[in-house]
């Protein structure tokens, strides 16, 4: 499944309210329903400069206008203690901060769907219960669904008791870690806005939500372009005149928050290709990209300056002949606001088989639709292409992987997308990838192919306690 365009985390715990959490936690009186959409973590025992930290974590995303606003609500524990490598090898670290944490695992889950259609809905999961719950509510935009989940965390609780909230932010530009919300840093997202116009207006929306109902309560920007801003100069550069490179028109890449995740899976399974090694990482989904990391860093990738570039995803189009806006506008009187919808929803599978953006949809009429087999053929051919360009730019490979929700779920597709790549040192191992193994590839292939299952949202999760002085500090 796809990850939401924006994704939300609320960290609870404000400092000042430690000591009452904590005994509301040790007494089960602190209900398990609050938000459910955000992740809530709630302090345990908490010794001098918060050396244990037990709690729960939510997450929450918004697309556009009627399709669904989704989250998550996970729990778990997380362990803030003195800066030395960690002894069990289920413990994260960030050697930055010095933070060790366990995994967090995800509890509740839902979505509010149909936003600014008729008939809205909150549905939840709560795995304590056998059945989904559902509730039904006015949203005629985002904003307002926001403000339902705000209002509806105050019914459970208080928003005093929320210590921070992480945000996706897909457009980042020059930013390379998360930042705290600042008045300049909203600033600057409304300038650069026009850069992206199909998520940033919303995700700056359910910013400043947040800061008007508690202007005091911490929010981190966790940028998806941050991860890429190791990409050398000339991964960046564009072949257009060079007073727009000046103005920030240049290569960025996206889906960084499931690359840093993916990356960090990778040393905790102990390849040393995550490290010191050549590591192509394969998100795909309905929206696709690729990225080639060299001894932990990224190189390159797919995407561009917008999303909507490099590989063919579900309705964008990916990398297309520049000569085709005029001539459509020449030739079909096609506005510039007509060509934006039609590369970004109009295109890529859907547009190809003209029935589905759905992979599996596709999968399922290939053999009785010639236009869903060419569609699923196009985006297994390019694929292909970019493993092989990135391959040449790593200088060969050491470790394929696998993620999003058609890396994760179509092993004919990973099968489609490896064949003929033996030259890199790809054999794939059949039953390993019909079965969705760890490891798919053979026992003497080469290059190891892996597939795990992206966590944006939990990388949020670790971003907010790495960065946020109200959650990690006194």
């Amino acid at each position: 499944m796809e990850l939401a365009d924006q994704l939300l985390v609320v960290l609870t715990g404000r400092l000042g309210r430690l000591e009452q959490l904590r005994q509301m936690v040790a007494n089960d009186s602190f209900p398990l329903r609050h938000l459910h959409g955000m992740h809530l973590i709630f302090p345990g025992n908490l010794p001098d400069r918060l050396d244990a930290h037990q709690g729960f974590q939510s997450d929450l995303g918004l697309e556009g206008t009627g399709v669904p606003f989704a989250f998550s609500f996970t729990h778990g524990s997380a362990v803030l203690s003195s800066p030395a490598k960690p002894e069990k090898s289920n413990l994260a670290y960030c050697p930055k901060s010095g933070v060790h944490f366990k995994p967090l695992e995800r509890g509740l889950y839902g979505k509010i769907d149909r936003i600014g259609l008729s008939g809205t809905n909150l549905k939840f999961n709560d795995p304590t219960k056998k059945q989904p719950e559902s509730r039904k509510l006015a949203a005629a935009d985002h904003k307002s669904a926001a403000h339902f989940l705000i209002d509806w965390l105050e019914e459970q609780t208080s928003l005093e008791s929320v210590g921070a909230v992480g945000h996706r932010v897909v457009h980042g530009m020059q930013h390379t870690a998360p930042e705290l919300v600042t008045q300049e840093l909203l600033d600057e997202l409304h300038r650069i806005s026009p850069n992206d116009p199909d998520h940033l207006p919303r995700e700056i929306e359910l910013i400043e939500t947040f800061r008007q109902r508690d202007p005091k309560l911490p929010q981190v920007a966790c940028f998806d372009t941050a991860f890429h801003q190791t990409m050398p100069r000339v991964a960046k550069l564009l072949p257009i005149p060079r007073r727009f490179d000046a103005k920030g028109i240049q290569r960025y890449g996206f889906h960084g928050l499931s690359y840093a995740y993916l990356m960090e899976e990778l040393a905790r399974l102990g390849d040393p290709a995550a490290t010191t090694g050549r590591v192509i990482l394969a998100h795909l989904g309905n929206g696709a990209s690729l990225a080639a990391v060299h001894d932990g860093k990224s190189i390159d990738t797919s995407m561009g300056f917008t999303p909507t570039a490099g590989l063919v995803m579900s309705s964008r189009s990916g990398d297309l002949d520049p000569g085709l806006a005029p001539y459509l506008a020449r030739t079909e009187q096609m506005t510039t606001k007509q060509f934006y919808e039609m590369v970004n929803h109009k295109s890529g599978l859907l547009g190809v088989s003209e029935t589905s953006s759905d992979m599996q949809d596709l999968l399922d009429q290939e053999t009785q639709d010639v236009r869903a087999a060419e569609a699923v053929a196009l985006f297994c051919y390019q694929a292909k292409k970019w493993i092989g360009s990135f391959a040449a730019a790593l200088g060969g490979l050491d470790t394929l992987v696998f993620a999003g929700g058609i890396g994760e779920n179509a092993p004919t597709v990973r099968a489609r997308i490896c064949e003929g790549l033996s030259l890199l040192g790809i054999e794939l191992n059949e039953s390993r990838n019909a079965q969705t193994a760890a490891v798919i590839s053979t026992d003497a292939s080469h290059a190891t192919v892996r597939v795990i299952r992206t966590d944006e949202e939990l990388m949020i999760a670790r971003s907010v306690l790495r960065s946020c002085p109200a959650v990690t500090a006194e």
